[in-house]
């Protein structure tokens, strides 16, 4: 990660200075939007495939049990190899990911038995893995300390700081020994604890040290006052390289995959007669799920993974149904939530308003993982709400159509069959209408005024009538109720 970062900077030294690089990523907001965004690209494109396949909870899961394959890929890298890993390791990576695949598998082992029901084999399955994870850590690994806010809600605010350092120039190192005109030497006594001697005696014996010696970088030199010459230093956070990768790995897969994707997903029998590899195909995607969970573990925690995961690939399902669209939608909709729940965590949504600060509510400092996710279902509710298909409003507004709609027919149907009758003058009475369909009075007349101004019935003496166009869509809705079409 180190050299691509290296190639990273250099590119973008092209166009703008350091200290416009170091602005950016000195900013926590502006890095934990960037972060934010590739957590919601990267998980939300996966999401829309988990939605199809109804395993959005594996994702909860995963997310809990990747810590298995950490703890042994660290034992056996720390204990074995003698290596210092941290979160970024190949190792941990790859530990993780066996881990997430190994949770599927016995998952549906589990569930081939016919004994136990898939959600049920899920919650016996990652528990009993977590658990195995936890007892390795206390047994294994006691002098490692694990923050559990940090494994939660995540560290998102700090990831700006979490950072690799790079040096373009000025970067030699500086050696600091006792005739450099910067090093501190001083007289130390080397008798006088372990003998009890007073430093002022005549036996006290003293010996020249040097309190700065050594090898300083040129960034420790720097701050230190130890050189002149300024060393031009990038500070790139980790977890924007980290996520940037696993980011075009999703979409490079997904890219290749597409058609096959798709079909497995919406058909994995049809896919597997016309020769495809459904089975390859599910256990690559729960590879890519368990490396893009352990790549966002550290900045953003398991709650804000399972979110990106779920919440924006079910927002973009209630807008479209399109496949593409919900490619796009996913990963947008979980990038502005990330900007939208900083904001909110910090208490800035609203802080253009005059005198926000006496508004309650304005001036509260939250967790950042949590406020990202309460962005992303306050948008998942707009869309249910307001989805023009499948929106709570729409699909109210159409059963109020239909209703009126409904009313409408029985009126003109009830007015057809007896308007040439002879008791049409007690069967299409205004006063007594409300009689024949049990309604009451009120209903009955909002129903007649609809069908005046639609002028599909004519009111004269008290008697209602049809009108030439409301004989055609009477004609029309009973011929509908015979053919059934």
């Amino acid at each position: 990660m180190y050299g691509l970062e290296q190639v990273i900077i250099q590119f973008l030294l092209n166009f703008t200075s350091q200290e416009s690089i170091n602005t950016i990523l000195n900013d926590p907001r502006i890095v934990a939007i960037i972060i934010g965004g590739l957590v919601a690209a990267s998980g939300g494109l996966l999401g829309v495939f988990l939605k199809l396949r109804h395993m959005s909870l594996t994702t909860d899961a995963i997310s809990h049990t990747i810590l298995l394959g950490i703890v042994v890929a660290f034992i056996v890298m720390s204990s074995i190899l003698g290596l210092e890993p941290d979160l970024s390791s190949p190792g941990l990576i790859l530990g993780a990911a066996l881990a997430g695949v190994g949770t599927v598998i016995l998952t549906e082992l589990v569930q081939r038995s016919g004994l136990i029901k898939g959600d049920t084999a899920l919650g016996l399955v990652f528990p009993l893995l977590f658990a195995i994870a936890v007892l390795l850590v206390s047994r294994f690994t006691s002098n490692i300390h694990l923050d559990n806010d940090s494994v939660i809600v995540g560290e998102i605010g700090v990831a700006w700081a979490n950072t690799n350092t790079h040096c373009y120039t000025g970067c030699e190192d500086v050696v600091i020994t006792p005739e450099h005109p910067a090093a501190r030497v001083g007289r130390v006594c080397t008798n006088c604890s372990p003998g009890g001697i007073n430093p002022r005696s005549p036996e006290a014996v003293f010996t020249e040290q040097c309190s700065n010696c050594g090898t300083y970088n040129a960034a420790e030199a720097w701050a230190q006052g130890l050189t002149d010459v300024q060393p031009l230093l990038v500070l790139w956070p980790r977890s924007i390289t980290t996520m940037g990768v696993i980011t075009l790995l999703n979409v490079a897969f997904i890219l290749i995959f597409y058609k096959e994707l798709k079909l497995a997903s919406f058909d994995a029998a049809l896919a597997r007669a016309l020769g495809f590899k459904p089975g390859w195909l599910h256990y690559t995607l729960m590879i890519l799920v368990s490396i893009t969970a352990v790549g966002a573990f550290d900045a953003v925690g398991a709650v804000l993974v399972v979110a990106f995961f779920i919440i924006p690939p079910a927002t973009a399902y209630l807008l479209t149904h399109r496949l593409g669209w919900m490619l796009i939608l996913s990963p947008f909709l979980g990038a502005i939530s990330a900007l939208v729940g900083y904001d909110l965590a910090r208490a800035n949504l609203l802080g253009w308003l005059p005198f926000s600060e006496l508004i309650p509510g304005l001036t509260w400092n939250t967790s950042i993982s949590a406020a990202m996710v309460i962005a992303q279902f306050i948008v998942f509710l707009l869309a249910w709400a307001l989805s023009p298909e499948q929106g709570f409003v729409a699909a109210m507004l159409r059963r109020q159509n239909q209703r009126r709609h409904f009313e409408d027919q029985v009126v003109m149907g009830h007015i057809l069959n007896h308007q040439e009758t002879l008791e049409a003058s007690q069967e299409l009475a205004t006063d007594t209408l409300h009689q024949h369909f049990r309604w009451t009075p009120a209903r009955t007349q909002q129903v007649l005024r609809r069908l005046r101004r639609l002028q599909l019935i004519v009111i004269t003496q008290n008697r209602v009538q049809l009108t030439e166009p409301g004989v055609r869509a009477a004609l029309s809705f009973e011929q509908t109720l015979r053919t059934g079409s």
